[in-house]
């Protein structure tokens, strides 16, 4: 196996690792609840303003699939939806007291989860996370070319 494979199975290996020993705890503290669901909620109250077509984006999926899951978590009463007094047309999307109880069991067990790894990432050095960091972002930007080389337009969808 050469070193490009070796760098995709170790990446492969690494998430399925992490779900797996995230998962049940996960699922114990967020039940009733899909991870779509959960992640939404996260995006939310992470970014002012969310609203379908950024959700879209995000996500990488259609402004369709973000609509019924919007639906859903105002229906759960996770999340509504405003209007900007300046423009009525756009609607956008915030958390309800519920949602917010949700996004903070999810931040709170990813604060236990960095803590349970913190021993790695200790022994990096500035230098090894900056390597890292730069080749994730040329990953990345290969990926987005990639996916707009397939005309994916998520925008449209």
């Amino acid at each position: 196996m050469n070193k490009e494979e070796q760098v995709s199975v170790g990446f492969r290996d690494l998430y399925n690792k992490i779900v797996r020993l995230n998962k049940d705890k996960m699922e114990d503290s967020l039940k009733g609840y899909k991870p779509s669901e959960v992640h939404c909620i996260e995006y939310i109250e992470k970014n002012v303003d969310s609203n379908v077509t950024r959700l879209a984006e995000s996500f990488y999926m259609t402004r369709g699939a973000i609509s019924k899951l919007t639906k859903k978590l105002i229906q759960k009463d996770l999340i509504e939806s405003y209007q900007k007094s300046d423009n009525k047309k756009e609607i956008y999307f915030r958390l309800t007291e519920q949602g917010k109880a949700i996004y903070q069991i999810h931040e709170d067990l990813h604060s236990e989860f960095q803590q349970r790894d913190k021993a790695v990432f200790e022994q990096v050095t500035e230098e090894q996370f900056d390597t890292m960091l730069k080749f994730v972002d040329k990953y990345n930007r290969h990926l987005d070319a990639e996916i707009k080389k397939l005309g994916v337009d998520i925008k449209s969808e």
